[in-house]
């Protein structure tokens, strides 16, 4: 049996599929197994995912019809044998020692059902943006999922498999935000943490997500939280909010190229806030403010500087 079944879904993740893949199958960690659900991709992702299978016998492939992120990864979790669960999504990286600090971490603190981690935002073409370092004592993070923020990246967490399963898993009513729901719900049986090494290379998808999407998305927030404060018998205020992706504004389009160029820029990558002044430019070009991030890509000094989650 091994000690980390690494699980994730995939549907049609195009080019990000194959250097996901590797990113697992390539740790320095090497005693996992990787259960893959293809969610009914109609992509060569099924094909891609095939030859991994046949290459890499750790690699379990699962094959069916569309039903979503959360049916997928309930799925996943029944057929894991290991002790520890470890996500992992199609279009992100994994730095080789991600699984090897992880499991060191959870080994040595057995209290801890649920372990995050430091994580690089890059956008589509892989330019770094900037690092987010969330808390990593278990107060602050239950403080920030009671307040409706996702303080550990989902696709960075490692679980215990008894924890997750005591729990219930993923709640199969919410096709978003379950990952925050699963958190409060593991945050009342066991500690949250998180390490401050960066283990992760999280993209940011330059194209729209619908502005319904983002409101069901802050609707489920509220929902989980809402069940956390009658769990814990406590009374609350939801603080959560949406726009954590450009909508099809222009407007939007516009701050999201600001707040990326501006994050490149004070992490001292010249090139990409120049590329994302431009993107801002081209969203609103009477608005100053994209001419101000081109000018400064282009003259003033930089101070690196590292971002809290």
């Amino acid at each position: 049996m091994p000690t980390i079944s690494v699980i994730m879904s995939v549907h049609n993740a195009g080019r990000f599929l194959a250097p996901a893949v590797e990113s697992i199958l390539n740790q320095t960690f090497r005693d996992l197994d990787f259960i893959i659900i293809d969610d009914g991709s109609t992509d060569a992702s099924r094909e891609l995912l095939e030859r991994f299978a046949k290459r890499d016998q750790r690699v379990k492939l699962i094959c069916q019809e569309n039903q979503g992120l959360t049916a997928s990864l309930n799925c996943a979790i029944a057929l894991a044998k290991s002790d520890l669960l470890a996500r992992m999504d199609a279009d992100d990286l994994a730095l080789p020692d991600r699984l090897g600090i992880q499991v060191r971490y959870m080994q040595q603190h057995p209290e801890v059902v649920l372990l995050g981690g430091a994580y690089e935002l890059i956008d589509e073409a892989g330019r770094a943006l900037t690092i987010l370092t969330p808390p990593q004592d278990d107060a602050t993070l239950q403080e920030h999922c009671l307040s409706g923020r996702t303080p550990i990246c989902h696709p960075l967490a490692m679980m215990r498999s008894d924890a997750v399963r005591n729990v219930g898993g993923y709640d199969p009513q919410l096709t978003v935000a379950q990952d925050l729901d699963l958190w409060l719900k593991l945050g009342e049986i066991g500690k949250l943490a998180c390490v401050s090494d960066v283990l992760l290379r999280y993209r940011q998808h330059e194209h729209s997500v619908s502005e319904k999407k983002q409101r069901l998305q802050v609707q489920n927030m509220k929902l989980a939280c809402e069940r956390a404060y009658q769990r814990r018998g406590i009374q609350r205020e939801f603080l959560g909010e949406g726009g954590w992706r450009p909508s099809s504004q222009r407007s939007s389009r516009h701050e999201f190229a600001l707040r990326y160029g501006w994050w490149a820029f004070n992490n001292a990558h010249r090139r990409t806030a120049a590329i994302y002044g431009l993107k801002a430019i081209s969203a609103l070009p009477w608005d100053s403010r994209g001419w101000k991030l081109l000018v400064c890509a282009a003259l003033k000094p930089v101070k690196v500087s590292r971002a809290d989650a």
